[in-house]
């Protein structure tokens, strides 16, 4: 034991030893999780390019201008060709190599412009889904115009449309 004032200053001394490691170690734990608000929406950029890459594969024609694309097809069967879409689809977003499968879950529909009535509507239409939304999922969006031969949202003429293939995207 130590007698008088001495003591008190080996006390005063292992406190501030022990307050030079807790922040020492304080700032070496926070330093090395740094965590831009930049890098947060690269996998959501990636995921909305492999979307819009697969529609765009999806939408060439096989051998000339003059066929239509599987994309095309799909849409201007009646009823659409889900099922066709789902397998396309999913094949172009899980080619990975020899790495793993991607688990991604979609929702596509394709919309037109309603031209009878002045008010602004677009109705949409479902093409598949590989699972519902549950309402917590972070989705992106990838889109393609198509044209179609086929009487969609209000015309019963068969004749060339314009319309929007939206898939949203997520991944489980």
């Amino acid at each position: 034991m130590v007698s008088g004032d001495g003591g008190q200053l080996y006390t005063i001394e292992g406190f501030a030893a022990a307050l030079i490691m807790l922040i020492t170690a304080f700032l070496v734990l926070n330093a090395t999780s740094v965590y831009t608000a930049g890098d947060t929406h690269l996998s959501d950029m990636q995921l909305e390019a492999l979307g819009t890459d697969a529609l765009k594969m999806m939408d060439i024609a096989p051998n000339s201008s003059v066929e239509k694309s599987p994309l095309q097809e799909i849409i201007e069967e009646n009823p659409v060709n889900g099922t066709k879409f789902e397998t396309m689809f999913l094949n172009y977003l899980n080619v990975s190599g020899s790495g793993p499968i991607h688990d991604i879950k979609f929702n596509a529909i394709y919309s037109c412009r309603n031209t009878t009535s002045y008010v602004n509507s677009t109705p949409s239409f479902p093409i598949i889904y590989s699972r519902n939304l549950a309402g917590g999922e972070h989705t992106v969006r990838a889109t393609k115009w198509v044209i179609v031969n086929k009487p969609v949202c209000d015309s019963v003429v068969l004749q060339n449309r314009a319309v929007l293939v939206e898939v949203l995207l997520w991944r489980d």
